[in-house]
């Protein structure tokens, strides 16, 4: 912070690290063509990096005793299919629905993984490549509210296929208009009924997928500002003739927060695993 931050304030130095890297220039007008090139890049390194670890698993894998790196990845399996089992009765389904689980689970804790990494690492190695000392990098990709909600509204998809799949586009549709509430016998109230219940289920279904990506994007994003107010710590420690109690407060709020954030990262990814699941099964499920 003390390389980059001379010169900022606090304030200016936290809105700095919230900036992405785009592919043009943000306007305070919604704008989807503006991608953030930092969530992109970091998802698809982290995503690559799951697969391959998992494919060497699977290829390394053996009958006889397995070694450490087997036995943890056979741990997480059996953890994920026991899961997808308890909620998600339909085994031919659960043949991609528990892959699927498994290799959200272990994305989401990479993405989250990243916010253990100094605040200043990989910003100032960015700036140093590209030569722009004002460049912006961004590297907690679940920080960012377009990939959660991106990862939501996938999830949401999904249910609406196994709907579909598992109860046939009528059946779908007939549940659609006589749940949660039932239907009647007659035809004014079947109709005003109808319309209610459909009006319930699209609120039901956009507030679980905006729930489901909020709550991740929520933890994150409050987990990064706490990094970032650690990191000002260490700033004050070398800007101040007595910086040695800010010092020692910038470690011991580092390591604590560190050791702390290591279960809510790991926590966040379960949980947004067992939502999808839960929702996944209630797509099972006939009212």
């Amino acid at each position: 912070m003390a390389a980059e931050g001379v010169g900022l304030t606090p304030g200016e130095y936290i809105r700095h690290h919230l900036v992405h890297l785009t592919n043009k220039t943000q306007s305070s007008i919604i704008d989807f063509s503006v991608i953030n090139i930092d969530s992109v890049v970091i998802n698809v390194i982290l995503g690559t990096l799951i697969c391959f670890v998992l494919w060497l698993a699977a290829r390394k894998a053996h009958a006889g005793v397995p070694g450490r790196f087997q036995a943890a990845v056979e741990i997480l399996v059996e953890m994920v299919e026991n899961q997808a089992k308890s909620v998600i009765h339909n085994a031919s389904s659960r043949k991609l629905i528990a892959p699927m689980a498994l290799t959200v689970f272990l994305w989401i804790f990479m993405m989250n993984f990243m916010d253990l990494l100094p605040v200043d690492l990989l910003p100032l190695a960015w700036q140093g490549a590209t030569g722009d000392h004002h460049a912006y990098l961004r590297v907690v990709p679940s920080a960012d509210l377009s990939t959660t909600l991106g990862l939501s509204v996938s999830v949401l998809l999904l249910c609406l296929f196994y709907n579909v799949k598992i109860k046939g586009l009528g059946g779908w549709t007939h549940e659609l208009v006589t749940a949660p509430f039932g239907t009647s016998k007659n035809p004014v109230w079947a109709l005003l009924l109808g319309v209610v219940n459909l009006l319930m289920q699209i609120i039901e279904f956009v507030a679980k997928t905006v729930s489901h990506g909020m709550r991740l994007f929520g933890n994150m994003f409050a987990g990064e500002l706490v990094f970032m107010l650690i990191a000002l710590l260490g700033g004050y420690a070398a800007l101040s003739l007595s910086g040695g109690l800010f010092f020692v407060g910038h470690l011991v709020a580092g390591a604590v927060w560190a050791i702390f954030h290591i279960l809510i990262i790991t926590l966040q990814a379960f949980i947004f695993m067992m939502l999808a699941l839960i929702y996944l099964g209630q797509a099972h499920d006939a009212h």
